[in-house]
């Protein structure tokens, strides 16, 4: 039996729309990026983007457990003497809830350009709406 390889022509990519209300961060984040590889799909290939686009609405309405809420910080540094910011969970989902997902997800796929164009096939919307409609996206529930 020969070993099947997927090539960057031949690769059918689905719209999955995904509904965040109430789901726990992490293991959102975890399927999410488990479709945006590809690891869903028999025609999986490492070295190639066989993944899905993904639509992730309601990001306002994520949850995350334990005493994380209150603990929970994100970091980035300008690059300067004392350039480092430091923005709370709470803060973060009142002013940017979507990059909360964003950042959740794009932590877990490959640091290299593969892992990037996986990274440019997710959408994420703070409410209920996207402008996705015209693709037709298929509503999945995830588990957990």
């Amino acid at each position: 039996m020969k070993t099947y390889y997927a090539k960057p022509g031949e690769v059918e990519r689905e719209w999955l729309l995904v509904d965040a209300a109430d789901q726990v961060l992490g293991r959102l984040a975890t399927r999410v990026a488990e479709i945006l590889k590809g690891k869903t799909k028999p025609s999986y290939t490492p070295h190639v983007d066989v993944g899905d686009f993904v639509v992730v609405i309601n990001a306002e309405k994520i949850r995350v457990t334990g005493n994380k809420a209150a603990d929970k910080k994100y970091y980035s540094h300008s690059g300067y003497p004392g350039g480092l910011k430091e923005v709370p969970f709470a803060k973060m989902l009142e002013k940017h809830p979507e990059r909360i997902i964003e950042k959740a997800v794009k932590g877990m796929l490959p640091k290299t350009t593969l892992g990037r164009a996986m990274g440019k096939k997710l959408k994420v919307y703070a409410g209920p709406e996207h402008p996705h409609g015209a693709q037709n996206p298929r509503l999945i529930e995830l588990e957990g």
